[in-house]
């Protein structure tokens, strides 16, 4: 049977093999026969495909007992149940014995054997859709992927493959273990958050309340000022990285006036990085689960705790509490660029548009912020605007910026903060809010639905973190699991 077995498969390629010496073949450019041939020997890779399923049909023997997990035995089978599957190659039939009992489902030891899907479509195309969900469009994904395996399937298809694709990432980071680190290296954490544009039935209550309110109000052919397109619901972004302290000084950051062509030295590097993010989930969620990575890596709090954030008072509450019911102690940073443009706010207030004299300015007030003295600069920023006789409509950006030095002080101790070689910027969650947010779910047109926007966001993560291929493997082992080893009780099964 085994010679016999792929004589359909071998007659496809020796009929390609004939026709690639054809005088047509012959009038084909390079680009031509690649086309052919990625047509042809797709079908021919398939019918390789169905001659292996085939052989493995003749090849099944009845098992000698098979028992559910609920200890329910099948005693009777039906020899050649069959079931499509949807490959990257194209569809194939598996031919298999189905194991029965009255009153209970049927059961299938083949499947087990070649660890069947639940679904129609194989783990190769879920995978392949979920690559391509996360890189660009729906619509986009659905074009690459039929390009690539001609499986003709449909948008829904591809955005359900994507959801359940990224189901099981919570649990997956939940089961890794963490590189491990020395008690010296810092341990910083981060989180942002960054609006998606979101269909009216995912809208949070709140922001749904808020629109039907105003909805009564909307003119037909135009939108009032200050009004959006669409609403937005707030998807929370974390992250959790190592890094060996690097300390720093106050030229290393803005270089000193008198010498600037002093060497910098370098700041903290991040490794071991890990970003996590949720439309669905509250913010409140998401910081959690970015203490729960970090206590993954260091459960008896030995190492330094960083917490670099943009000031938001929400986000800050958030973090103290979340610290307090952990009982570990965290630095809590904000960041240095959030500052800077406070200080810029006010600089515009003080200088006319494109004066170069602004930068200095923002320099000298940014070195005395980092040197421990906010509030001093706060004080001086005040005596600026006073000095230039602002009135009350004009200083906008003076009183935005005294109000931020002076109400955040306690998190702008940057002296300290460069001395034991923390990070003073954000700049990792902020290029995650671009990257995993802004780069795709923010893209023109775009109205999500929670569970897209979800799977999305998480699988973006995943591939960022580089864990996508060490994902999918633990993927399809879970799916070995669920859909076929908890079926059964005392059967000896295939492992996939």
């Amino acid at each position: 049977m085994a010679e016999t077995a792929f004589a359909a498969a071998r007659g496809l390629f020796e009929q390609v093999a004939k026709d690639l010496t054809s005088p047509d073949a012959a009038a084909l450019t390079h680009s031509g026969l690649e086309d052919l041939l990625a047509a042809r020997m797709r079908e021919v890779t398939r019918q390789l495909f169905q001659d292996h399923l085939d052989l493995r049909a003749v090849r099944e023997r009845r098992a000698g007992q098979v028992v559910d997990e609920t200890g329910v035995e099948r005693t009777r089978i039906e020899r050649g149940r069959r079931r499509i599957l949807a490959t990257v190659f194209g569809k194939v039939t598996a031919t298999r014995i189905a194991y029965r009992a009255t009153g209970s489902a049927d059961l299938h030891l083949a499947d087990a054997a070649l660890n069947m899907p639940a679904g129609m479509h194989s783990h190769g195309l879920a995978r392949l859709a979920a690559t391509e969900s996360a890189r660009g469009s729906f619509a986009e994904a659905v074009d690459r992927v039929n390009a690539l395996t001609g499986a003709g399937v449909g948008h829904r298809q591809v955005q359900e493959l994507a959801v359940a694709a990224a189901a099981g990432i919570d649990a997956f980071y939940q089961a890794l273990v963490p590189e491990p680190c020395t008690d010296a290296t810092l341990l910083v954490l981060s989180t942002d958050g960054k609006g998606v544009v979101i269909r009216p039935e995912a809208l949070r209550e709140a922001t749904a309340k808020a629109a039907a309110t105003k909805s009564g109000n909307k003119m037909a052919t135009r939108l009032a000022p200050g009004e959006k397109h669409g609403r937005k619901r707030m998807a929370t972004l974390g992250t959790v990285y190592d890094t060996e302290p690097a300390v720093r000084g106050v030229d290393d950051i803005i270089a000193d006036p008198a010498d600037p062509a002093k060497e910098c030295r370098p700041g903290p590097r991040a490794r071991s990085k890990w970003l996590c993010g949720s439309v669905n989930d509250t913010a409140e969620q998401v910081i959690a689960a970015v203490f729960d990575q970090a206590e993954a890596r260091d459960p008896a709090h030995r190492r330094t705790w960083v917490v670099l954030v943009d000031g938001a008072r929400h986000q800050l509450d958030l973090i103290r509490a979340e610290a307090a019911r952990r009982n570990v102690t965290v630095h809590i940073v904000i960041d240095i660029i959030h500052v800077l443009e406070y200080l810029w706010g006010a600089a515009h207030c003080l200088h006319p548009a494109g004066d170069r004299a602004a930068e200095a300015w923002v320099a000298g007030q940014a070195r005395t912020i980092l040197a421990g003295g906010s509030e001093q600069a706060a004080a001086s920023i005040s005596a600026a605007a006073d000095a230039v006789g602002l009135r009350p409509g004009s200083r906008k950006g003076i009183d935005d910026a005294v109000g931020y030095l002076k109400n955040k002080a306690a998190y702008l101790r940057y002296d300290t903060a460069l001395t034991e070689g923390f990070p003073i910027a954000t700049g990792i969650i902020e290029g995650a809010c671009r990257h995993l947010v802004k780069d795709r779910l923010d893209i023109t047109g775009a109205r999500w639905g929670l569970s897209g926007a979800e799977a999305v966001l998480k699988l973006r993560a995943l591939r960022s973190n580089g864990d996508f291929d060490t994902y999918w493997a633990w993927h399809e082992t879970q799916e070995f699991t669920r859909n076929h080893q908890a079926r059964y009780r005392d059967t000896l099964i295939p492992a996939a």
